[in-house]
């Protein structure tokens, strides 16, 4: 094991924030403590469109579903740093357009996996597990995932808004290449990551997240960074770009743009 990697906790600390809960907070969610609650509305100072930027990325979630299943009629899906459970999850919008499609929830978080298990495991085509993206060989060779999902045909692995939670010292990029070394042709990854082209506000969230997570954080990057994310896949259009616009013809007059800093990313196939 990566000597700067604790393993897997099967124990739930609401005394520290937790990035998972904090996303909880801030879509309106009561999966929450009072310690995620100050650490939101510390970060709301340095970057007050963080609610917002929530929302737009929960939506792009919500659009790369329904565009794999519907037009590219990918049947299997992994949600890896799944997070909290919430309205609209990722098999009730799949299974909505494809009532056969399989979906393995993936998260190192030991909350989200007891809170999983409990409101997502809903039929015999979801489950639930715990797994280390920073380990995608035993994450997709997990006994659970192997047994719904047939890694011989297209999968759609969705790991959306968790880069940022990868540290450099663990080589995203590289687990990226390692997660689609995995997978059939014709699969799909969908990535984004925060980012900001601003060195101060980079530096100034990361250092408040590192310190307040007491460590599980990775860093706020740039857009450059995440490119690399996507080397050896093929871009669907409109290639990568702030995810809030991704596919959204004719964006209402109430769509928000964040400000500090933008969810950046797209989707990529597996050639």
């Amino acid at each position: 094991m990566d000597e700067h990697r604790a393993p897997l906790s099967h124990t739930i600390d609401v005394t520290r924030p937790n990035v998972a809960r904090m996303c909880n907070y801030y879509l309106g969610g009561k999966d929450n403590y009072p310690a995620d609650r100050r650490t939101c509305r510390g970060l709301l100072e340095h970057a007050p469109s963080t609610q917002i930027l929530t929302v737009n990325n929960r939506r792009f979630l919500q659009r790369v579903i329904r565009t794999l299943a519907l037009d590219h009629g990918v049947r299997q899906f992994v949600d890896i740093g799944a997070g909290l459970p919430t309205q609209d999850n990722v098999h009730e919008i799949v299974q909505r357009h494809a009532a056969q499609a399989t979906v393995v929830y993936a998260d190192n978080d030991p909350m989200v996996l007891a809170y999983g298990r409990v409101l997502l495991e809903d039929n015999d085509q979801t489950a639930v597990i715990q797994a280390d993206l920073r380990d995608p060989e035993t994450l997709l060779g997990h006994p659970r995932l192997t047994r719904l999902l047939d890694l011989s045909e297209p999968v759609a692995v969705l790991c959306v808004s968790v880069m940022h939670c990868i540290p450099d010292r663990d080589d995203p990029a590289a687990l990226i290449q390692r997660a689609a070394a995995g997978l059939s042709a014709g699969s799909f990854l969908a990535i984004s990551q925060l980012v900001s082209e601003d060195a101060a506000t980079r530096e100034a969230i990361t250092d408040f997240m590192h310190e307040n997570t007491v460590g599980r954080w990775g860093a706020v990057r740039r857009p450059q960074d995440v490119d690399g994310f996507f080397t050896g896949l093929d871009l669907l259009a409109p290639g990568l770009g702030d995810v809030s616009t991704w596919r959204t013809p004719g964006l209402p007059p109430s769509h928000k743009r964040t400000r500090e800093w933008i969810e950046y990313g797209g989707v990529g196939r597996v050639p």
